[in-house]
C-alpha cells in the first residue's frame, strides 16, 4: 500500500508542502499560477493553499506584486531542521576546501520523493560560473549523486522507497540495475561517476560519494561537479573523486559516523 492510499495519509498536508516545496533560491517571489505550474495542483487548490500558509507565517506576500515568498515561519523550521544536522558544521570548512582546491562546485543532496534536493553548495572563490543553487532537484537518472545514493540504501530502504508512488517507477527499477556495479565502484575507488553514456543530457561532469548520518533515515550524497570544459571526466575521476571520497572518510571520522557505503550485499 502507497502512502497515499493509506488512510493516515494526510492529503491536504502534502499539497501545502509541495507548495513550500515548489520555491528555489533564484526565485523573486512566486505567483499562484507558477505556483500551480510547479505543483501540478489546480490554480483553485493553490490560491487555497497559499492564503492558509501565509496566515500562518510560512509564506508572505508582497503588496507591490502580489507574489508570495517565503516567511518567517518558514525560516524558523529551516534553522530548526539545519540545527539538527549537527555534521552541516565540521562538513562547512571540509567542502570549502575542496570546491576551492579542485575548482569544482561542491553540493550535498538529499532524496525527496524521486528527486534529490540540493540543500547546501560551496562555491569554488575563483570560478565565477557555477549553474546549480540551493533547492534544486535531480531526476532519477543514472546520475553519479543517484547511483551513490541508491549503492549506499540498504535493501529494506529499497524496498521502501519502491512502496512509495514515484511518478516513474520504471525509473526506479533502471536504476536498481546499475546498484551492482556502482557498489562495486564505491567499494574500490571510494566514490562513483556518471557512466558513459548513463545521461546524456548531463550538461556537467560529476562524481558523488554518500554520507550516512545517525539523524537521518537513509544516506545523503556529496558531490563535485563542473562543466567538462573545466574539468574533463578524467580529471574528475583521477584526482577530484579520490579527493572528495577523502573529504566525507575525514567527515565520518569528526562526526563518529559509520562509513555510507553497506558493505554487505543482500
Amino acid at each position: 500500500m502507497t502512502e497515499q492510499n493509506d488512510p493516515r495519509f494526510a492529503t491536504t498536508l502534502a499539497r501545502g508542502l509541495s507548495v513550500l516545496r515548489a520555491f528555489r533560491v533564484t526565485d523573486d517571489g512566486l505567483s499562484n499560477a507558477e505556483i500551480a505550474q510547479r505543483t501540478g495542483l489546480p490554480k483553485s487548490t493553490v490560491s487555497r493553499l497559499t492564503f492558509t500558509l501565509r496566515e500562518l507565517g510560512y509564506l508572505v506576500q508582497s503588496p507591490r506584486d502580489d507574489r508570495f515568498r517565503p516567511g518567517p515561519t518558514l525560516v524558523a523550521v529551516g534553522h530548526v531542521a539545519a540545527a539538527s544536522l549537527s555534521f552541516l558544521v565540521p562538513a562547512h570548512e571540509l567542502m570549502q576546501d575542496l570546491a576551492d582546491d579542485t575548482g569544482t562546485l561542491v553540493v550535498l543532496a538529499v532524496r525527496d520523493a524521486d528527486k534529490l534536493v540540493l540543500i547546501r553548495t560551496w562555491r569554488p572563490r575563483r570560478v565565477a560560473s557555477i549553474w546549480l543553487e540551493v533547492g534544486q532537484r535531480i531526476p532519477l537518472q543514472p546520475f553519479s549523486s543517484w547511483r551513490a545514493f541508491i549503492a549506499a540504501t540498504s535493501p529494506a530502504e529499497i524496498d521502501r522507497i519502491a512502496d512509495e508512488l514515484l511518478p516513474d517507477a520504471q525509473a526506479l527499477h533502471a536504476m536498481m540495475d546499475h546498484r551492482p556495479q556502482a557498489h562495486n565502484e564505491l567499494a574500490q575507488r571510494g566514490f562513483v561517476s556518471t557512466p558513459a553514456g548513463g545521461w546524456t543530457s548531463a550538461a556537467y561532469n560529476a562524481v558523488s560519494v554518500p554520507f550516512r548520518s545517525s539523524n537521518l533515515a537513509e544516506p545523503v550524497v556529496f558531490t563535485c561537479g563542473a562543466l567538462p570544459r573545466e574539468a574533463p571526466i578524467e580529471r574528475m575521476e583521477s584526482e577530484v573523486g579520490p579527493q572528495l571520497a577523502t573529504a566525507v572518510r575525514t567527515l565520518e571520522r569528526l562526526t563518529g559516523q559509520a562509513p555510507g557505503l553497506i558493505r554487505t550485499e543482500a
